[in-house]
């Protein structure tokens, strides 16, 4: 298995994370912050696609799904590639409501799907590559880009999962 392969399975065990916690979940609960300084499933769900959306798509060179496919309208944000949830104040996070469980799993499949048609592409030396992004020294290459999307989504995916244990208490899992 070489690294785009292991990227790329990486983030589907991501996936069947997200669809185990989110799947059968009430809108009330994936909207719920379970602290009022917290995030919601909903918004981590939400934040995980758009860091890998944005990170993938600058890496094709090409739009964002969440713009070119109109994932913002369906969440009913604004046009705004650059918005990611990174630096999102409370009031901000409390915003970002689904109206479905399927809307953020939709978006997560579609996200998914671009990042594996990318990856069955990226050859070993492609993970060399560097990024041309100066305010990091030393530059970030394609390879390190990957292990950062890798790590944040593994995190947001855990604490979703995290989440709904905290919102629906013990053996939920096995539901």
């Amino acid at each position: 298995m070489n690294g785009a392969e292991v990227v790329a399975d990486s983030l589907g065990r991501v996936n069947r994370i997200l669809h185990r916690a989110i799947e059968g979940v009430p809108v009330d609960l994936l909207n719920k912050q379970p602290a009022p300084e917290s995030n919601s499933m909903a918004w981590l769900a939400w934040h995980l696609c758009r860091v890998q959306d944005h990170h993938i798509s600058d890496l094709l060179k090409t739009s964002q799904l969440w713009v070119s496919d109109g994932w913002h309208e369906k969440f009913g944000m604004a046009k705004d590639e650059h918005e990611t949830g990174t630096g999102h104040t409370l009031e901000q996070v409390a915003a970002l409501k689904v109206d479905s469980g399927a809307l953020s799993l939709g978006y997560a499949d579609a996200v998914l799907e671009q990042s594996t048609r990318y990856l069955a592409t990226v050859s070993p030396e492609d993970l060399e590559a560097e990024i041309n992004e100066p305010q990091y020294s030393p530059l970030p290459t394609v390879g390190v880009r990957l292990v950062s999307i890798m790590s944040d989504n593994t995190q947001h995916a855990g604490q979703v999962m995290y989440a709904r244990g905290l919102l629906e208490g013990f053996g939920w899992m096995s539901v």
